[in-house]
């Protein structure tokens, strides 16, 4: 009896001062603990990790070695410059992404929480609240904390956020009926939201405690999942760095060996230094050739194309956290969509409302004076279902206030999953009830052909995944109605296109399976032919093995009644069987799925815990906007090829000029200065050219690229090879010509026309880039490709200042207006030959 008493007295006081204070030094402050941020020293050296970044470190250190031998410092410089440049952009533009998703999902731990301490009600901030509290929790309240109820009327509660389970009714009592929830029906949880009625509870766990704070840890752990664009690059590097230290060390190991048979002068004397200079020259070259064979442009073009793309994607309603995660959506192969909020407005509507008996008037009252929720402007607080009915009510002209002041309530009977249904007695004795249609129709007086007719009615409604309920005054059957969640208008077409696009849509819901079947045939994921191993429930996909499940995965369109693990185990084997997984979720039960999927998109408006899980967020929840971003991913990356395209071209040619320009008898016929130029600052202009290149919605018409495909296909490889090589060639017969044309050899004015000749076939074929995986001509659309004609002006302005008042840094000589116009007339060949080359494939295509 004492302890009894106790309890009463510690319910009516609260906590003093004194025990406030000692709860907070044992259990600490209710806040959840985000994740551990790594220092900006760390992030910024994460950037070095790029594997085309590490091969450029160790060219840029052998070259640094050199640069004292030499004392000639120029190229070991351009090389540090093109590393900064590279890294420096990538981390700001992640840092900035950063800072803008922190400000979107700071934790509202300043939200007001109603507590009884030293025996008065009082508004606190949600962080204070410590273990022990009394809080006092009602309609349209966030429980602040996890606690054990000590009393409760008409408790309801939306744990879809962390159980998805969207109405759990709660009870002081853990006896007064079976549990069937997840959690105690006596146990409410931290970021749960009170749909009816209200409680008193003692709080039991704050902060990382908390069973959303455990659900968070999870979702933060560290995963190894590579994107496709790692893969790729690393191995472009691994190409790359074999290419280049091939040809070098050939090359070395040639002209070493030709000039100890052609240089006896040297090589048959006793002077040792001049062998180690001659060895050391030659391996300068070699150095050189390495440095020429890495694209010092890649990184600089990626993290360009990925910020670009992050700002742009930021419009449409979708915020970036990675980088990657950009690229990334453009070689998804299948998502895993939710139901609520991402497919459906999360808005229950009235579809029907069937009235039997009575007029819409008697209807309304029966609504107004049974039902508990509120309507706050357009906003309803309360049970979605009774502010659907709310809704119904004022649009067909009735207030339904102003209807309880004139039927007040003189007693009630909460819904319980016992009755299953909920039942008002208002003055003069009538007795409004609203439930389960098979309950409410049992108590009613019906004629067998009414039942029937009902009956009929009810089916169809559940065969459209619509939820049913029926009304009765006393014995009578009102009506019944059929209460839906609507699709989003733009969820059908945005469904077609991702299938259109090779990507498969899967939806992962905690529904029933037959508003889950019905939901994927109204949006297009499934039909009437679609076969039954397509559809699977969270407790049958539980009990498969994982040799079966494996083979399941693939077949699985809906899954109904999930719960986190089913989505992240689905997620993970789908993964194994080689596809690119992108997972949409707004629940913190939706977090660990979203962190172990290739790329997680969380809703706007989801919990806190799911956007810090996700690289991803839906600012608009709109799955239209994930159609979006696999576009802009798609594009990116076709950028990206184009970049290539036309880097791997210049550093092909210019490596065959070196080695063809030392055996004509030019050593350098590219100056260190000029190469400078053409690898560093050029290809920078062209990645940001090439970068700035709007999307095109041609490529949701094509299927997702394998992971497998390397970022340079076949058809890129036989370009590289016939352009460069063509290039070379032509430049290589006019050195000839010009080596043999007089005695003195080639000179500096004949080097300046060669230095602007090379440059302007790059120039043009930077159009031919542009157009790579396309057969369009260069020229459509050219006035939306801002970015490209800044670029190209820059490139044949900077040209034309180095070649004039470049002078002995440059080794150039001014050029006449007559030797220019002839220059850029006789390159553009390259430009015209492209339009000629892809109107062929615009003809045969269209035969």
């Amino acid at each position: 009896m004492n302890t009894e008493n106790t309890a009463t007295e510690r319910m009516r006081r609260g906590l003093s001062v004194s025990e406030v204070e000692e709860s907070r030094k044992i259990h600490g402050e209710n806040v959840l603990t985000p994740p551990a941020r790594t220092s900006l020293w760390k992030l910024y050296a994460e950037k070095y990790r790029d594997p085309i970044i590490q091969i450029l470190l160790v060219a840029a250190t052998v070259s640094l070695i050199l640069a004292f031998v030499e004392n000639d410092f120029v190229e070991t410089i351009g090389i540090f410059v093109a590393i900064f440049l590279a890294t420096t952009v990538g981390f700001y533009f992640e840092r900035d992404a950063a800072r803008k998703f922190n400000v979107l999902t700071a934790l509202t731990d300043e939200q007001p929480v109603k507590v009884r301490r030293d025996g008065q009600v009082m508004e606190i901030p949600r962080r204070d609240v410590v273990v022990g509290d009394i809080v006092l929790i009602e309609v349209g309240d966030e429980v602040p904390a996890d606690a054990q109820l000590m009393e409760s009327v008409d408790l309801q509660i939306d744990e879809s956020s962390l159980t998805g389970e969207p109405i759990t009714t709660k009870h002081a009592d853990p006896n007064k009926e079976e549990n069937k929830s997840t959690y105690p029906v006596n146990i409410i949880l931290r970021s749960t939201m009170v749909m009816s009625g209200q409680g008193v509870a003692v709080v039991r766990a704050v902060g990382d405690e908390t069973e959303i704070g455990k659900v968070a840890r999870k979702s933060a752990e560290t995963t190894d999942i590579k994107t496709p664009l790692n893969i790729q690059l690393s191995k472009l590097a691994k190409l790359v760095s074999k290419v280049g230290a091939g040809v070098s060390i050939l090359a070395f190991v040639a002209f070493l060996l030709h000039d100890i048979l052609t240089n006896p002068a040297v090589w048959h004397s006793t002077n040792y230094l001049l062998m180690a200079e001659t060895v050391l020259k030659y391996f300068m070259m070699a150095v050189t050739l390495i440095v020429m064979a890495v694209p010092e442009g890649l990184p600089m073009a990626v993290t360009l194309s990925l910020a670009l793309n992050m700002r742009r994607m930021l419009k449409s309603n979708n915020l970036v956290r990675k980088l990657h995660a950009c690229e990334t959506m453009g070689a998804v192969t299948v998502i895993c969509t939710d139901k609520t909020g991402t497919l459906t407005q999360n808005r229950m509507t009235v579809g029907d409302m069937l009235i039997v008996d009575g007029d819409e008037r008697e209807m309304a009252i029966a609504i107004a004076a049974n039902t508990t929720a509120e309507l706050n402007g357009d906003e309803g607080i309360g049970n979605p279902t009774e502010v659907a009915l709310l809704n119904w009510m004022r649009k067909e002209g009735f207030d339904y206030a102003e209807l309880r002041r004139e039927h007040p309530v003189v007693e009630r009977q909460p819904f319980s999953t016992e009755r299953k249904y909920m039942s008002t007695t208002v003055p003069g004795g009538t007795r409004f009830i609203k439930g389960a249609p098979e309950i409410i129709m049992k108590y009613c007086d019906m004629t067998d052909e009414q039942r029937a007719d009902i009956s009929k009615r009810l089916a169809d409604y559940q065969h459209k995944a619509m939820r049913t309920l029926a009304f009765a005054r006393g014995c009578r059957l009102q009506g019944i109605t059929a209460i839906s969640d609507p699709i989003r208008e733009d969820v059908p077409a945005a469904v077609s296109a991702c299938g259109n696009a090779g990507i498969e849509v899967k939806i992962v819901t905690g529904d029933t399976a037959a508003t889950a079947a019905e939901i994927g045939r109204q949006i297009g994921v499934c039909d009437e032919r679609t076969p039954e191993a397509a559809f699977i429930t969270g407790t049958e996909w539980a009990a498969l093995s994982d040799d079966e499940a494996y083979e399941r995965a693939e077949q699985i369109r809906v899954m109904s009644r999930a719960k986190p693990t089913d989505k992240q185990r689905l997620v993970e084997l789908l993964q194994r069987r080689g596809h690119v997984v992108a997972v949409t979720g707004d629940g913190t039960n939706d977090a660990p799925a979203l962190n172990y999927a290739h790329v997680g998109l969380s809703l706007g408006s989801g919990t806190s815990v799911a956007k810090e899980a996700s690289d991803m967020t839906l600012l608009d929840d709109s799955f239209g906007s994930i159609a979006n971003a696999v576009m802009w991913g798609r594009s990116l990356y076709r950028n990206i090829q184009r970049f290539l395209f036309f880097q791997l071209v210049v550093n092909l040619a210019a490596l065959l000029l070196v080695l063809g320009g030392s055996v004509v008898g030019t050593e350098m016929p590219l100056t260190v200065t000029q190469i400078l130029w053409v690898n560093l600052i050029m290809d920078t202009f062209a990645a940001m050219a090439l970068a700035s290149l709007p999307p095109s919605r041609e490529v949701m018409t094509e299927r997702p690229r394998r992971q497998s495909d390397f970022i340079i296909s076949n058809s890129m490889a036989r370009g590289i090879i016939f352009c460069g090589t063509a290039f070379f060639v032509l430049m290589l017969i006019y050195l000839i010509i010009v080596e043999s044309h007089g005695t003195a050899g080639v000179d500096i004015h004949e080097l300046t026309i060669f230095f602007t000749t090379f440059v302007m076939l790059q120039f043009w074929n930077l159009f031919n880039a542009k157009c790579l995986g396309s057969h369009h001509s260069a020229f459509r659309r050219l006035w939306a490709d801002k970015g490209l004609g800044l670029v190209l002006l820059i490139i044949l302005g900077g040209q034309w200042f180095i070649v004039t008042f470049g002078g002995k840094m440059f080794r150039t000589v001014p050029l006449s207006a007559t030797e220019w116009l002839t220059i850029i007339g006789a390159t553009s060949v390259v430009l015209w030959f492209g339009e000629l080359w892809r109107w062929g494939l615009r003809l045969r295509n269209k035969q």
